[in-house]
């Protein structure tokens, strides 16, 4: 199948309505992250096929989990652009804040948006610091995450972040390892201020191994404290 192709029966199967349009502008990004990929080490997929396996439909996904239509969002970690650009070829209105600590990482993001016509605001920044900023700490409905690091000093990156009610969403595998790093990461995620609601479990056709999206709630302020500094977390995760 084409890259329209994957994308289009994924969204089908999950009844995500996505236009031409969408699909026509995540075939665009494609295209250019494996263009830039040859001078900078982006991302291991590097087939269109599988970049709409891997990077897009596995981050569409979230669309089926809640509502991200006039909600302020943060991708943590973005990297390359996942799920920051996926979601804003979806739709460029969605409000997404990518974050990512490597400055040509958000300069591709900046770079695509704007060969897009998407309008976006990326930040450089180590989520542990950025946080500091005036008026960013819990000021946001939903934060995502793919890719960066296990649950337990995840939980502490993002939670600070998130409204009271907002949403956490990881996105991770399913397999017991998986399983393992859920139980070790609860009592990170109740010290600070959220709830464990739901595993969204999903499986992308062509792919064998499932995957799944922890509904994380924020259901209290999180304490000052957190997060402390990232050698800390790490050394010391909650």
């Amino acid at each position: 199948m084409t890259f329209s192709e994957i994308v289009k029966n994924g969204c089908q199967e999950w009844q995500l309505p996505i236009t031409d349009e969408a699909v026509v502008r995540m075939e665009r990004f494609s295209d250019a992250l494996i263009e830039k990929n040859r001078v900078m080490n982006l991302t291991a997929v590097t087939e269109p096929e599988e970049i709409a396996l891997r990077h897009m439909l596995d981050c569409l996904f979230l669309l089926t989990v809640t509502e991200f239509e006039g909600k302020k969002i943060l991708d943590i970690g973005c990297g390359a652009g996942f799920p920051t650009m996926p979601l804003k070829c979806y739709d460029p209105n969605f409000d997404i804040t990518p974050l990512d600590s490597t400055g040509k990482r958000i300069k591709f993001i900046e770079e695509s948006c704007a060969a897009l016509d998407i309008p976006v605001t990326a930040v450089t920044g180590r989520a542990e610091e950025y946080i500091q900023k005036k008026g960013v700490r819990e000021s946001f409905d939903i934060v995502v995450s793919r890719a960066v690091a296990p649950l337990n000093i995840l939980a502490e990156l993002c939670l600070p972040y998130l409204k009271v009610g907002g949403l956490f969403l990881p996105l991770k595998s399913k397999n017991a390892n998986a399983e393992q790093e859920i139980d070790q990461g609860r009592s990170a995620i109740r010290a600070l201020g959220g709830k464990l609601e739901d595993a969204r479990e999903y499986q992308i056709r062509g792919m064998d191994y499932p995957h799944q999206i922890l509904v994380i709630r924020k259901t209290a302020k999180t304490m000052g404290q957190y997060p402390r500094r990232f050698a800390k977390i790490s050394a010391n995760p909650l």
